[in-house]
């Protein structure tokens, strides 16, 4: 995490996927690896939505221009990553909305990722069928 004058960057992580999040004064642009949010999160509403929501809660949508590399995983953890990136970096800026957005558990990182797969199992684990004959 690193606070320049003018730009706040933040790291948000969810199973493989990685953000990086730079956060500037402006007025509301959404940038993801060069792209606009909209078109790389295929207009899914709802990831929007999961994207921008620290920033809904706290009413801050179109005081800052947002530019968000990342990588790893599918869009579903691409969009949690950026979104715990978001909630960081927002408390970079101002320390005092730490406790809202911790309290509607957007700093909270979702360690949930995919198990390993064990030798003589099919997956994590299912097993090969039995047969007792």
């Amino acid at each position: 995490m690193i606070k320049n004058f003018n730009k706040i960057i933040a790291t948000g992580r969810r199973k493989s996927s990685i953000a990086t999040v730079e956060l500037v004064p402006g007025n509301g642009r959404f940038i993801i690896n060069n792209q606009s949010g909209i078109n790389y999160m295929q207009d899914n509403a709802y990831l929007i939505m999961q994207m921008q929501s620290p920033l809904d809660f706290l009413e801050l949508k179109n005081k800052f221009d947002i530019q968000i590399t990342v990588k790893g995983g599918g869009l579903v953890g691409q969009a949690n990553a950026i979104k715990l990136g978001i909630s960081r970096a927002l408390c970079l800026f101002q320390n005092n909305y730490r406790p809202s957005l911790k309290l509607k558990g957007f700093l909270t990182r979702d360690a949930r990722i995919k198990e390993r797969k064990k030798y003589g199992l099919k997956k994590a684990r299912k097993a090969p069928q039995f047969s007792k004959r």
